[in-house]
């Protein structure tokens, strides 16, 4: 039996709400704006009909192909806009949102739990603590790092979306990061040579990825090494957070990688978000590793 499992979801903020999803889509609304998105977890009817989703959404997502489509505007509304997020004990921070091309918006919401964990996990330190974030997107994390005092490192082999990560950071009026462009597994292997260590690594891998150099990412294949690099730069002290959006990933995996050496200080659940129509939405496993 798995010691301190438990579902989680983020309190409510006012800039984000699921208002319902189903029938593999979700009807979410991003402070002023409703976007309609597919959402493969979704196996469920709709608790809402289809007049009452087309009555509220600004945009819906079409899918064209297996990782592409097209935004089909059914309201008028801005390609880019604003959100703010509320931390707890520390400044609050922006993001600029977006219609991507791949259904994303620049944020998943789910990982505002992880946020306010983040915070907490800094502000235990008395000294400053350098925090790393692998696969670190448009930079929620590594926001949230650095608005409650870390000296953040922020990874992801993406050009476009470390620019939009620094986009926010500057938004947000927040201290410089370091941003790398690079693949995360390679990045992890250098820093456990150079024998460098973090007070602080979060890890939200995806399913399947691409380096900048063409370096390919499957989870179940790169998952064990890229864990044992990094929990050997993790300081004795420090904490971890990996999330494992992966359809069919048990909890399990992540409690056999951690529970070693975190021991008493672990933490595995799975995300969810609850609709205002009173479903809940799976949105993946996560373990944590507290600081001491």
């Amino acid at each position: 039996m798995i010691k301190n499992f438990e579902l989680i979801t983020p309190d409510p903020w006012p800039d984000y709400a699921l208002i319902d999803c189903g029938d593999f889509e979700k009807l979410e609304r991003f402070g002023k704006y409703v976007t309609i998105r597919p959402e493969p977890q979704a196996v469920w009817k709709k608790r809402m009909s289809d007049a009452e989703w087309k009555k509220q959404a600004h945009v819906r997502f079409v899918q064209k192909g297996s990782n592409s489509g097209d935004w089909i505007k059914l309201k008028s509304m801005p390609d880019q806009w604003m959100l703010e997020f509320p931390m707890r004990n520390s400044d609050s921070f922006q993001m600029r949102l977006g219609l991507t091309a791949f259904k994303h918006v620049g944020i998943f919401p789910e990982q505002s739990a992880n946020w306010w964990f983040i915070e907490e996990q800094v502000k235990r330190f008395k000294e400053k603590p350098k925090v790393l974030n692998l696969f670190a997107y448009t930079g929620g994390a590594s926001l949230a790092a650095a608005s409650a005092g870390a000296d953040v490192t922020h990874v992801d082999s993406i050009k476009q979306v470390v620019s939009w990560a620094n986009e926010n950071r500057q938004l947000s009026h927040l201290p410089e990061i370091r941003w790398m462009v690079e693949d995360a597994l390679k990045f992890a292997q250098r820093e456990k040579r150079r024998g460098n260590l973090y007070q602080g690594i979060i890890l939200d891998p995806p399913a399947f990825g691409h380096g900048p150099n063409g370096e390919k990412w499957k989870l179940e294949e790169n998952i064990a090494e890229m864990m044992e690099n990094v929990l050997s730069i993790l300081d004795p002290d420090g904490f971890l957070i990996i999330n494992a959006y992966s359809l069919g990933l048990s909890a399990l995996v992540l409690e056999n990688f951690l529970r070693p050496i975190a021991k008493d200080r672990l933490h595995i659940g799975e995300l969810y978000l609850k609709s205002q129509s009173e479903v809940l939405l799976p949105l993946g496993v996560f373990g944590r590793i507290y600081a001491k």
